[in-house]
This record gives C-alpha cells, sequence and structure tokens, in this order.
C-alpha cells in the first residue's frame, strides 16, 4: 500500500513542507504513468495503456516489484490496475507491439516497455529506431548495471578501458528521440517530464528511453506528492500562418496539373475529411503513401491510389506530369519519391503541409509547418474559387479506372481449385474481410503489393510498417493493433522469412486473448529480396530456403559445401505455428481459402491460414524505380544489364534544389 508521510524530508534532502510519498523509484515510476493523461480537441485520453516486460535480474526486484503491488493493490480494491502489465517473449517484439497500438490510436495513447539489463535491453533497440523512425510514441525503461559499482562489473556489464561510466544502453542515444539515465532519485521527476514532453509532441514523438540502474529502481525515496497527481498533457494542432496560406495557395492556383501526396500525417491529425473536402471542391487528384494509404477510400472520385516505386500506374502517371505536388503529412521518403524520379515535370514545384519543419523544407518546397486538417480547412477558405480543368479530372478518373481493372484481374481466379499466387491471396483477403477490418505488414514482397493492390475502404484499415520495414514486426504489430481496437479483425500478412524472424508473439496472443487473422505465405525463401537481386543481376543468390547441394531432392552435401541450390528445406511452419497454441489450417486453393478466412472470422481465438505461393508470380508494374545501387562492374552479364538499367534511371534523378516560391 501507498504510505504518505507528512513529515519534512530529510535533512540531506531540499526542506519542502508538502506531502511526501514513500516509495521505490519504480514504485513512482508506476504510479506516475498511471496518472498521465492526453487532450485534443477537448477529448481527454488515458496516455499509458499499460506496460509490457519480460523480467530479469535488471528489473525483477524494481519494476516487476512495483507493477506485482500495484496488480495487487487494485485487486484488494475490487478495481482492474491502472497499469496493467503485459508479459512478451521478446523484447524487440514488445516495442513492435506498443507502436503498433500507438498508430492504431493516432499517436493519442501508447505503452512502456520494460526490459532487463544486457541483452534484455539491447534486443530493444531495434524497435526504438523503428518507433523513432515512423514517429510513434513508446517509452522504454531498460535496465541498467549498479549505480554504486558496489558489485562491478555485473553480470552483462559493458566494460569500457576509456570510459567508467558507458554501458549498453547508451546505444539508445541515437535511436531515441529523449534519453536519460537515473543515477539517482532525484533526477526521476525531471527524466519523467521530459520523457512525456516528447511523447506528446507531434514534431518530437519517437522514442523516449529512460535508463534506470537496478539498484536505483529498488531504492526509496520520499516524493512530492504533487508529482503523482493526474497530469494532462495538451496535444496541439499548430496552426498555419496566414501569409503562408496565402503564399502556398499562390504557387496552387498557378498550377494546371497538381497532384497531392497524402501521408501518414493526414490520419494521425483526422484530416480524411477536410482532405475529402478540399480535393472534391478542386478536383485535385491524391496519391498516397504507404503511412498515408486509407487517406481516401480506394474508389473516391479523386483518389488514384498509392504513389511512388510501389505505386498504381494511374497515380504516377500524374505525378510524372504534375506541375504542383502537395504534399501533406509526408516525409518524402525514397518509395514514395521513387528516389526523386516520380516527379518529373521540369517546371515542378512543391507545396509542403507538416507539422514538423524538417519535412516542410523538402524538394525546396513553399513550407507551411501545420497540423495537417487546420492546413487544408485554411486552404479550403483561400481556394474556394479554384478547379483544376475538367480534361484533368477526366484523365484522373480514367487513369483510376484503368488501375482498377488492373487490380481485378491481379484479383482474378479461373480456377478456384489451382494453387493461388500472392495477388490472389490479397484479393482473396481483401474481398473476404469487413471494411473496418485491418491489414497489417511490414517488410518483404508483400507491402509493396498490398501497397499497390489493396482496396482500402476505412482510414485505420491499412497498417504497413514502411519506414524501417522491419521483418518480424507482423505478429507483435497485429497484436498491437487488435489491443488497441478490439472491435476489428486484424488480418496479419506475413511470408516465411518475416515468420521466421519473430513468430513467438503467437504465444502472448493466446495468454492475453488476442484474436488476430494471420496469413502465412509460404514461398520457400527471401521472395522480395530475391526479385529485387534478379533486379540487380544478383540472380537471387542467397535468398531461397534450400539445402546446400547440386539440386538434387534433398541436396544435402554437409557444412558449407556446394551453393544453396540444392532441394527445399523441409520446414513445417503450419505446424510450428500449431506448437505455440494457436488454430492451424492449411489451404492449397482459392476455395479452400474462402472457407478458412469466414472460418476465422466467425472463430473467437488466432487462427493462421497456411498457403504456399509461387514467388515468381509479381504484382503488376508500377512503372516507377528505387534507387539501389548495382555493382559498376563484373564479368556477369545480368550485372551488366542492370548496370546499364541503372545509369538510363539515374539519368532522370532530381536534386529539387530550386525553391519552390520564387
Amino acid at each position: 500500500m501507498t504510505v504518505v508521510s507528512t513529515a519534512p524530508i530529510s535533512a540531506n534532502k531540499t526542506e519542502n513542507t508538502e506531502p511526501t510519498v514513500h516509495l521505490t523509484v519504480a514504485q513512482a515510476v508506476v504510479q506516475f504513468l498511471a496518472n498521465q493523461y492526453v487532450e485534443r480537441d477537448g477529448v481527454r485520453t488515458k496516455f499509458f495503456a499499460g506496460m509490457f516486460g519480460i523480467f530479469g535480474h535488471g528489473n525483477v526486484a524494481g519494476l516487476g516489484q512495483a507493477l506485482l503491488q500495484a496488480e495487487i493493490d487494485a485487486a484488494e480494491a475490487g478495481t482492474e490496475p491502472e497499469l496493467p502489465y503485459v508479459l512478451g517473449r521478446n523484447e524487440q517484439a514488445m516495442v513492435h507491439s506498443a507502436v503498433a497500438y500507438a498508430r492504431q490510436k493516432d499517436r493519442l495513447q501508447a505503452w512502456a516497455v520494460t526490459a532487463s539489463v544486457g541483452p534484455g535491453a539491447t534486443n530493444m533497440l531495434t524497435g526504438a529506431a523503428l518507433a523513432t523512425i515512423n514517429r510513434l510514441p513508446v517509452l522504454l525503461l531498460p535496465a541498467d548495471t549498479f549505480a554504486t559499482r558496489a558489485s562491478a562489473p555485473v553480470l552483462q556489464e559493458l566494460e569500457l578501458p576509456s570510459s567508467g561510466d558507458v554501458t549498453v544502453n547508451d546505444a539508445f542515444k541515437p535511436l531515441s528521440r529523449y534519453f536519460d539515465r537515473v543515477w539517482r532519485p532525484e533526477q526521476l521527476p525531471s527524466a519523467l517530464l521530459g520523457a512525456m514532453r516528447v511523447l506528446t509532441d507531434p514534431v518530437e514523438t519517437g522514442a523516449a528511453t529512460i535508463a534506470i540502474p537496478q539498484d536505483v529502481q529498488a531504492e526509496a525515496f520520499d516524493w512530492p506528492e504533487s508529482l503523482f497527481a493526474p497530469r494532462t498533457w495538451h496535444v496541439a494542432r499548430p496552426l498555419p500562418e496566414k501569409s503562408v496560406i496565402t503564399r502556398a495557395a499562390e504557387v496552387i492556383r498557378s498550377a494546371t496539373k497538381p497532384m497531392i501526396v497524402a501521408g501518414g500525417g493526414v490520419i494521425y491529425s483526422g484530416a480524411t475529411e477536410a482532405l475529402a473536402s478540399l480535393c472534391e471542391t478542386t478536383g485535385i487528384p491524391v496519391g498516397q503513401s504507404q503511412a498515408g494509404k486509407g487517406s481516401l477510400p480506394y474508389d473516391h472520385p479523386q483518389s488514384v491510389g498509392a504513389v511512388g516505386s510501389t505505386g498504381t500506374t494511374a497515380a504516377n502517371a500524374l505525378a510524372t506530369e504534375a506541375d504542383v505536388i502537395i504534399g501533406i503529412g509526408t516525409r518524402y521518403s525514397d518509395f514514395t519519391s521513387a528516389s526523386r524520379t516520380a516527379f518529373n515535370n521540369p517546371n515542378v514545384r512543391f507545396v509542403n503541409i507538416n507539422v514538423a519543419s524538417i519535412d516542410s523544407v523538402k524538394q525546396g518546397g513553399t513550407s507551411v509547418v501545420s497540423d495537417a486538417r487546420e492546413a487544408l480547412d485554411a486552404l479550403a477558405v483561400e481556394l474556394a474559387d479554384y478547379e483544376v480543368n475538367p480534361d484533368y479530372r477526366t484523365r484522373t478518373a480514367d487513369l483510376a479506372f484503368e488501375w482498377d481493372r488492373t487490380v481485378s484481374s491481379a484479383y482474378e481466379i479461373e480456377d478456384p481449385t489451382a494453387p493461388l499466387n500472392q495477388n490472389q491471396v490479397i484479393g482473396l483477403v481483401n474481398t473476404l474481410s469487413d471494411p473496418r477490418d485491418v491489414v497489417v505488414c511490414a517488410a518483404g514482397s508483400m507491402p509493396g503489393d498490398l501497397h499497390k493492390l489493396w482496396r482500402i475502404r476505412d482510414a485505420k484499415g491499412y497498417h504497413v510498417e514502411y519506414g524501417f520495414s522491419c521483418m518480424g514486426y507482423e505478429v507483435a504489430g497485429g497484436i498491437g493493433a487488435k489491443m488497441a481496437e478490439p472491435d476489428r479483425d486484424v488480418f496479419v500478412m506475413v511470408g516465411d522469412g518475416s515468420y521466421l524472424m519473430m513468430a513467438t508473439e503467437l504465444v502472448t496472443a493466446v495468454q492475453e486473448g488476442v484474436k488476430i487473422i494471420m496469413i502465412l505465405v509460404q514461398n520457400h525463401g527471401f521472395a522480395s529480396i530475391g526479385s529485387l537481386s534478379e533486379s540487380l543481376g544478383s540472380q537471387r543468390f542467397g535468398t531461397a530456403y534450400r539445402y546446400r547441394g547440386d539440386g538434387g531432392a534433398s541436396g544435402a552435401t554437409g557444412l558449407l559445401k556446394g551453393r544453396l541450390d540444392g532441394g527445399i528445406l523441409p520446414v513445417d511452419l503450419a505446424a510450428n505455428a500449431a506448437s505455440l497454441g494457436v488454430d492451424v489450417v492449411r489451404v492449397n486453393n482459392g476455395s479452400e481459402f474462402t472457407d478458412a478466412v469466414k472460418a476465422a472470422k466467425a472463430s473467437e481465438t488466432t487462427t493462421v491460414i497456411h498457403v504456399e505461393t509461387d514467388p515468381l508470380v509479381a504484382a503488376p508494374d508500377s512503372e516507377s524505380w528505387w534507387d539501389v545501387p548495382v555493382s559498376a562492374t563484373s564479368t556477369l552479364e545480368s550485372t551488366r544489364d542492370a548496370y546499364a538499367t541503372y545509369e538510363k534511371w539515374k539519368k532522370i534523378q532530381r536534386p529539387f534544389l530550386r525553391p519552390s516560391s520564387d
């Protein structure tokens, strides 16, 4: 139970007449996090949904004890814990689940994640990078080695001969938007408040890391009672300057073929209705980045779908001709800009609307530093009498119609008893899922195919992590998305490569009763990198899951003898999934797949649908490019041919340095 004292704190601390609370550092962390709220547009929300964790010697007596005590106190009071604890199976995966949850909640709710010292902490590094790159809030609480150094060196401590204060947690510094280490209890309040400032700021948000040494976690201290008072953080909507909106509108008015590139900021801002209103009035077509897919439904008259390296032919054709590109909430990744070859009108100018100035100035654009919804509302007033030429509206509709026919063709299954390819699998899931269902993916060939082919019907129905494109995100991300919105079915689309990276979180799904539907596509290797390898003249080298050998049935020739071109490995991923406690259905054709999806949607438990596909059947071509260097010299004809193609694309790559406001 919490002990409240009104006695003055000890003489070696600052005198204070405010009542104090006697808690360990870890107990103080738990109590503080349970009382943090955010408010946007007058709606107040509890910020931390809970804490994921795996306990080791670095945090079991600290945060482990604090979470246990909070859980027991809540049970005795007949209430639920204010900071629920969820046991994960891999530290990286726990961060992925937390990030997926925050994304599904438009960054207005988050999770904390605790891990032990050593590999428990460093396992979280990939998750930290993913969160920061995607600009999604997560609080990381890795344990650290002893502050007192009384037992140094302790188990898993990194010893550097040149520095006594460096631990493995210093690796979080370049990956976090905020980093602090609490050497003494007095430092905790400033660390917690500093982390909250960053986590709740749409511009600054990402991973916030507070490393707490294992001895400090268990140390008791008299805390000011006010530290634990409910605290509400306002999530701002920065307003655009009137003169800036006027200038941006002037650039847009000068356009005969404008185009909008909608990014994730449109969705996080809740600006989808404002976007739809503006583009309906003006007729400006809208292409969507990976994070921005869902900004408009696929059948909206101004939607031309995905843009860039994995884009539609409709969006990319318009992007090539566009004389003004209006980027809204996008950071213009190389996939969105097709490595700066997508926007090829020699006179193209850019207007960039973003809460972050780092993104608003890209491509030499006219910078509008603002919340997306507020900027769109302001532009709608300035552009009230502006409309594109009717012929341009017609061209937009014609291109979108042609691409939709292409998608229908890719989805088509002539023989429901024949084996499926990946395009058909996507088509079946898209058709059989409900409009509000969520598709989750992250790496491999699937994200690009989904970007092109998935017919999005709901702003939160598309959840593809493509900022870090992290293999292994899918299962954990699906769990986080489902926890965020339990009333939606979540379809996790994953290839065998990503599945083998981190399937263990299926156990967490079973433990927590979190239902996901996994589509496990078995194509016996890294299909995406295999295809890329082939396009770069590297002949799919090292991308197939096969024995070393001469191509025989087994091909086994011994340790490191022969090439990886033998028989297919006898790996049974369906059996592996079943061993983790989920329902598994093996399907071989469209008819079986349809039945399996219907059964999975009706079920209350997690289902894995295992299907083999042909990795050599590609999705429709985007007629675009991605800059991956090719070997400049080679004895291989395939590499020489690929280099010639590479040089052709490099000739149209542009720096976009000319100011758009001139």
